[in-house]
């Protein structure tokens, strides 16, 4: 029997026998304990039968078991060696789970044939760069619903002026459509985390919402406007092109040089990027590209 229930009459899982039952703490190890949580996520990540889904960080198996049942094909990658040795012993009885030990960070996602989901209860410490990689490969996958720290959740979904919006706010955004799902106490986990998480939809969009000519020269904007939050602008520019420089494309796009870069949307950003590229030519509107 994998699961018994406690006295709150919540479905619980059997942990894991052996030294793997032990969280690793350099791996941001807490794992969902709750069958009634793993069915939310589900219902939101609208699993239909045959689908391919990738799981990212199978831990003790509650989310990968409800992905099986769910009647998805599902990939599932773990990184501990020892998890993902009893993940393979546990659900070998399920055919349409294949069990990865691989990291996520390094793995290959263009060998997932697509177009699949991720759905996933991305770890802490590597959930920021994790999903920026998962943007890489967005026309492959149509949608994550993913579990993260709530705090993180509320980065991606800030707006610019608020003190959560940042550059991670901007990468998605330009990206994907996010909006939250529902939130998760810590004690739905075990060990429970001083935290509490929150399970947001990312839904990558056919075409960026600004005019992407140059990527890494957006990015690059992006990161040096974020770069000191109590720096204006201008002074968080300059050293980079020049005061001259800086100055004419700020006057060029009447923008007061004396903003900080967290007050900026993202046409206003891309705007400011093609100002400031090698053409010099500032964009008008805020179309798609």
């Amino acid at each position: 029997m994998l699961n018994r229930r406690d006295r709150t009459g919540q479905s619980r899982e059997k942990p894991l026998a052996g030294p793997s039952s032990f969280p690793k703490k350099r791996l941001s190890q807490v794992f969902l304990r709750s069958e009634r949580v793993a069915a939310r996520i589900i219902r939101l990540a609208e699993i239909c039968k045959g689908e391919t889904v990738l799981e990212i960080g199978g831990g003790r198996g509650i989310l990968t078991r409800a992905l099986a049942r769910s009647g998805a094909r599902v990939t599932c990658l773990e990184v501990d060696q020892k998890l993902a040795a009893e993940l393979r012993k546990r659900l070998s009885h399920l055919p349409e789970v294949v069990v990865l030990e691989e990291d996520a960070l390094r793995f290959d996602f263009s060998t997932i044939p697509a177009p699949f989901k991720v759905v996933a209860n991305l770890p802490y410490h590597i959930s920021s760069p994790l999903l920026t990689r998962l943007l890489e490969f967005r026309t492959s996958i149509s949608a994550m619903t993913l579990m993260v720290q709530k705090e993180v959740a509320m980065r991606l979904l800030a707006k610019p002026g608020t003190k959560e919006y940042g550059i991670l706010s901007v990468a998605v955004q330009v990206f994907a459509e996010t909006s939250l799902g529902f939130l998760v106490p810590g004690r739905e986990f075990r060990p429970v985390p001083r935290v509490d998480s929150a399970v947001i939809r990312v839904k990558p969009l056919p075409v960026p919402r600004v005019p992407l000519p140059d990527p890494e020269h957006f990015f690059r904007i992006v990161r040096l406007g974020f770069g000191q939050r109590r720096k204006t602008l201008r002074n968080c520019l300059k050293q980079e092109f020049g005061e001259d420089v800086v100055d004419h494309a700020l006057g060029d796009l009447g923008m007061d040089p004396k903003r900080r870069g967290e007050t900026l949307s993202m046409e206003e950003f891309a705007r400011l990027a093609a100002a400031l590229s090698p053409s010099g030519s500032p964009l008008g509107g805020s179309g798609r590209a």
